[in-house]
């Protein structure tokens, strides 16, 4: 246990100014040589259970990052320790017509977790600076007026994320981002583990190869996108990804660290509720 105090801490990105992705090792494991090391890890289940009961803050969490990142086995692991009902999970694929008829923000917003519960999102509203920025024949499709689209498109649409995070933030939304920071040649490696294992041939999708071919791209992408919406409200947490089961365990003690942070507790049940329950209790034991 003494190796996993601040282990979350040391992955997170209170301030993206400066932000290098080169600097971060997508295979740094911090010492630990299995997964046997979470044996300790706090169940998010009771955190969960408080957050319920207060019924105070939501919680949204937000995980990005390439194909075969681990996107879906962050969510699973998360919803492994929580009562399913009070947690939600929602993946953003290629938007709709009806969604692309909208702001970039409206197909999440429609999504976001309600007090007492956990929202995760595998994608999100930032695939609007990564994909279709990586894509930028993606923008024509939106449909926007030709005057809004210039050069500082990028920057406006972080400042417009940084705005909404901040009215997340101020309205009762904790907000966790998590980039699943992946080396190319493990993505190489996933993506041909996917395609020589028949039972997982039907979740590769032939673009993935195309996709691994912009990696530079994308990598400049994900940088710029930590930098300039990382902030002490809405941090983002850079994962070590190359090594599952590691990845895994640092967005688990991300999640317990953040939540054990909001001072969440049941609430005062009054005098008047008190007494019902003495009452039923009297009504159970004389039966």
């Amino acid at each position: 246990m003494m190796k996993l105090n601040g282990l979350a801490r040391r992955y997170r990105v209170d301030d993206g100014r400066g932000f290098r992705l080169a600097v971060w090792d997508p295979g740094d494991a911090n010492g630990l040589i299995d997964e046997t090391s979470a044996q300790g890890l706090v169940q998010l289940s009771e955190i969960q259970e408080r957050l319920c009961a207060q019924d105070h803050w939501a919680v949204l969490l937000i995980l990005q990052g390439m194909d075969t990142a681990g996107k879906g086995s962050a969510a699973r692991y998360i919803m492994s320790r929580m009562e399913p009902q009070g947690c939600q999970v929602t993946a953003f694929g290629r938007p709709s017509a009806e969604e692309l008829d909208h702001d970039f923000m409206w197909r999440t917003t429609r999504h976001l977790p309600e007090r007492g519960r956990i929202g995760i999102f595998r994608r999100s509203y930032y695939e609007e600076v990564l994909v279709v920025r990586v894509h930028s024949d993606i923008l024509g499709n939106q449909r926007l007026p030709p005057k809004l689209v210039t050069r500082k498109i990028w920057k406006e649409r972080f400042e417009d994320i940084n705005a909404f995070e901040r009215y997340l933030t101020r309205n009762g939304t904790l907000v966790l981002k998590f980039f699943l920071n992946l080396s190319k040649e493990e993505h190489k490696r996933r993506l041909l583990a996917r395609l020589d294992d028949p039972t997982k041939q039907w979740k590769f999708d032939p673009e993935s190869a195309t996709e691994h071919q912009r990696w530079d791209d994308y990598m400049k992408a994900y940088e710029e996108m930590v930098r300039a919406t990382a902030t002490p409200d809405s941090p983002w947490h850079v994962i070590p990804a190359d090594n599952r089961w590691f990845a895994l365990l640092v967005v688990a003690s991300a999640v317990v660290d953040a939540m054990e942070g909001l001072g969440l507790a049941a609430p005062d049940i009054g005098q008047q509720l008190q007494e019902r329950l003495l009452s039923a209790r009297a009504v159970l034991e004389n039966e």
